[in-house]
């Protein structure tokens, strides 16, 4: 049976998921699950959510806990990692500094300026954690789930050899979205999806093997459907191809929504479940966490099981690599060597990704619709600048990626854009030690 690894076991909600998932395939479910994070208390959180769930199903599973990241990734066969590379006190200033010169980020974990100085944090720690993969189990299967997605892979894939791929649950989220709004069983729908992560488009969307686009043109002007996601409904009018990720997202990764305070009001505020207020959604609710996730921890320790397998890929990728062998398709974060011919060579895009026995096989798509071209190589030419920033500790491509990011240069003068930088660096000084220097 394989040996599964968990780096960042204490993202509590993740571990008990992806564990479930993995326990319900019969091939996977004596595996030895190590779960490691560096925080204790909410290791052993962990640990006693991962053990309920083996003696709930009564699965032959083996649990094991530790603070030590090499005894746990010692002869793994597949590696999840969904760590948090800073405190909540050291990020929050990724959205707080933005919003004082008036760029206002609603998440703020996957690109401009925000998801930058996330991805300049953790770029060290995900590349230290493939370097000792290499050492201590070079043929395991790297799934990764912390953000920013596409930085942090594309990082790791260029500077070590191990397997691994990039996963969000955006990408199969949306499609049952769709699905439910055409009334259309999900069982019925096809679909071809890619781009970069949370910018990705269903360039085939079928219900049936017929193209559901016309459909989805009429469902989008219901009015109780054009509220549930006002910012994605309206680039979907304009684009002509919907996008995978969520309207509070896409509110902040283009120039459209969030540069003037009617804007903000028109589109992101009611009907997207998304709180543009004082601190950006995701702030909001991890400064609230804060105070309740051990009340939440120990109520769901209480209640019954549910072990019915959810919708994340990664259960069925392992079962695909270190299980039974049964393919799997996905949509996965991998380098663009042929795969959209239309946006930059090497860069991390996300496309239809087979998993087998063999290993990880992505799909080539060909290139994207001009206007979505357009529209991506904008964010993919940014993120590879900001990742070329942070693998050689140089301060100028980090500024000149915020430079050309389209929601702060719809707000911002060239000089004020590198004031905000300046203080960026200098407020994450003592997390990014690859800088010798933040002039620029």
């Amino acid at each position: 049976m394989p040996k599964i690894t968990f780096i960042g076991a204490g993202s509590f909600g993740f571990t008990r998921g992806l564990v479930r998932d993995i326990l319900t395939f019969p091939a996977l479910s004596g595996a030895t699950l190590s779960l490691m994070d560096i925080d204790p208390e909410r290791l052993e959180f962990a640990r006693a959510a991962v053990q309920k769930i083996v003696d709930a199903g009564h699965y032959p599973a083996k649990v094991e806990a530790t603070l030590d990241r090499r005894q746990a990734l010692d002869g793994a066969d597949a590696v999840l990692c969904t760590i948090l590379a800073a405190p909540t006190s050291v990020w929050r200033h990724d959205i707080e500094i933005p919003k004082r010169y008036g760029v206002d980020i609603n998440v703020g974990d996957t690109r401009g300026p925000a998801g930058v100085f996330r991805a300049l944090r953790t770029i060290p720690v995900m590349v230290s954690i493939c370097r000792d993969m290499e050492e201590l189990c070079p043929d395991a299967t790297l799934l990764n789930y912390t953000n920013p997605m596409a930085m942090l892979c594309r990082a790791m894939q260029s500077e070590t050899k191990i397997r691994l791929t990039g996963l969000c649950h955006s990408v199969q989220g949306t499609a049952a979205m769709l699905a439910r709004w055409i009334g259309a069983p999900m069982s019925e729908i096809t679909y071809r999806c890619a781009g970069i992560n949370h910018q990705a488009f269903y360039l085939e969307y079928q219900w049936k093997g017929k193209d559901a686009y016309p459909l989805l043109r009429e469902a989008v002007e219901k009015p109780e459907i054009c509220q549930e996601e006002i910012v994605r409904n309206e680039l979907f009018r304009h684009l002509g191809y919907y996008v995978t990720e969520s309207s509070g997202h896409n509110s902040e990764y283009v120039a459209w929504f969030r540069k003037r305070p009617e804007l903000i009001e028109q589109y992101c505020t009611h009907g997207t479940g998304w709180n543009p207020g004082v601190y950006a959604y995701i702030l909001d609710r991890y400064l609230s966490r804060e105070d309740t996730w051990k009340d939440d921890v120990r109520r769901w320790l209480d209640e019954p099981v549910n072990l019915k397998r959810g919708h994340e890929y990664a259960a069925s990728i392992i079962n695909a690599v270190a299980g039974d062998g049964a393919i799997f398709e996905f949509n996965g974060n991998v380098r663009n060597f042929g795969l959209i011919d239309n946006l930059p060579e090497g860069c991390c895009v996300e496309v239809p990704v087979f998993a087998s026995k063999r290993g990880l096989d992505p799909v080539h798509v060909g290139p994207l619709p001009p206007q979505l071209a357009a529209l991506v190589n904008i964010s993919a030419r940014n993120e590879e600048m900001a990742v070329a920033g942070a693998l050689t500790g140089d301060p100028r491509p980090v500024f000149h990626s915020i430079l050309f990011d389209p929601l702060t240069s719809a707000v911002l003068s060239l000089a004020e854009i590198k004031a905000m930088v300046k203080d960026l660096f200098e407020v994450n000084r003592d997390y990014l030690p690859q800088f010798g220097s933040f002039d620029f």
